[in-house]
């Protein structure tokens, strides 16, 4: 059994390492986005849409993106060639379950994309996926096409690799966009979920891809220590130079610092743009503009969305909801897509490189035998009371905390 940073070897022979993907944000992620992520060694993702009715404009665009991306990739005259990107799908809609397939399936075979991303069952339809994912297989096993299941919970996890997902995306609660309401960053995300793939499902070809404020090499760094296999990015491609972002909103997102300060998670984004739609499971975060900062100060929603309306009316932006997540501080300036992938994975290599060479990350010499000091002695008993950190002979490897509030467990959330 391959491990899986070789099984997305295997799988997109065209991705260099560290792994590192955009993520499928519908409205940015289009085709000249992905192409260029995967024209850069990394692997694009188009955002196809929500909506599977058979009169949908949003498969008909997709289409559409679908072949210009092959033809950006050089792949116009390769019809039966896969084209090295994938698609992402929201699918608490109603219409996915009746229509996913019979909708879907003849444009994924029209044009052969590497990969399927899912997100967002309804919780009133909770075996949506465990329904799409078998038909997805079966229907593509001719181009090998692989299922992306983004999650933002263990147990969600647990039931996306149950229904067949080969890649899993843990996407932490710092994350830009839609995610679960509730949820936590992937410092503890990422490890749990890599202990769930490998404590219960041992011997399954599962992949684990974080996402949620990686913005640089540095996450990505971390994001490997953490288990993942691989990374996902989003609100760091919202401002690279191939991506259909208005100007206003990157120039938003360029000036933006402070992240965890200047983005907020809410359902208030939604309900003044009019995409309230969303299930109750999930939020989105976004940065903290004109609309929100008036919902604080107690303008009815009513009001707000009147004020949005006005606002969009008049060409005027300063409404607009602007999805980012708390790295937002780290995207200083414009940069294309190659250089964005290309300096994560240079950095992320000299961050790792780095750390091992270290002298600190070498094992301490070993601790001369020596007979102890008087004092030390007769306060040996004593000593088996005290906390170590509190003994005047502790010599810690690393800074310790002495707020003790802190370890009894106090402190806020």
């Amino acid at each position: 059994m391959s491990s899986p940073r070789n099984l997305l070897e295997q799988w997109f022979p065209h991705a260099s390492k560290p792994f590192i993907a955009n993520a499928p944000m519908l409205g940015t992620a289009n085709s000249t986005l992905s192409a260029a992520v995967t024209a850069a060694s990394g692997f694009g993702f188009i955002g196809g849409g929500y909506d599977f009715s058979p009169e949908s404009k949003q498969m008909s665009a997709l289409s559409n993106e679908l072949a210009a991306t092959r033809k950006l990739l050089g792949l116009a005259d390769k019809p039966n060639e896969p084209v090295p990107i994938g698609v992402g799908f929201i699918t608490f809609h109603p219409s996915a379950l009746p229509h996913f397939i019979n909708v879907l399936k003849p444009i994924l075979q029209q044009h052969k994309p590497a990969a399927v991303w899912l997100f967002a069952p309804a919780e009133t339809n909770p075996g949506t996926h465990a329904s799409i994912i078998p038909a997805l297989k079966d229907f593509s096993q001719q181009w090998n096409m692989k299922v992306f299941v983004q999650v933002g919970t263990v147990s969600a996890a647990r039931s996306a690799v149950l229904e067949g997902a080969d890649v899993i995306i843990a996407q932490g609660v710092d994350a830009g966009g839609h995610q679960w309401t509730q949820g936590c960053g992937i410092v503890s995300l990422v490890p749990e979920i890599r202990d769930l793939l490998t404590s219960e499902f041992e011997g399954k070809e599962v992949v684990l891809l974080a996402a949620g404020g990686i913005m640089d090499g540095r996450g990505v760094a971390a994001a490997l220590a953490l288990g993942a296999d691989g990374v996902v990015m989003g609100t760091r491609f919202i401002t690279a130079r191939e991506s259909p972002a208005p100007e206003t909103t990157k120039k938003v997102l360029l000036e933006a610092r402070d992240g965890g300060a200047t983005t907020i998670k809410s359902t208030v984004h939604d309900d003044v743009q009019g995409t309230g739609f969303w299930p109750v499971l999930y939020d989105g975060r976004a940065v903290m503009g004109e609309s929100y900062r008036d919902h604080l100060e107690g303008v009815s929603l009513e009001d707000n969305v009147g004020k949005f309306k006005a606002a969009a009316k008049l060409g005027d932006a300063s409404r607009r909801t602007v999805w980012a997540g708390t790295g937002v501080g780290l995207a200083r300036e414009e940069l294309s897509a190659r250089d964005i992938i290309e300096g994560a994975q240079k950095l992320a290599r000299k961050r790792i490189k780095d750390h091992f060479n270290h002298p600190s990350a070498a094992s301490p010499p070993p601790v001369p035998t020596q007979s102890k000091p008087q004092h030390y002695q007769r306060r040996a008993v004593a000593h088996r009371l005290i906390p170590p950190y509190w003994r005047p002979d502790f010599a810690p490897s690393q800074p310790v905390s002495t707020n003790f509030k802190h370890e009894v467990g106090g402190g806020g959330w």
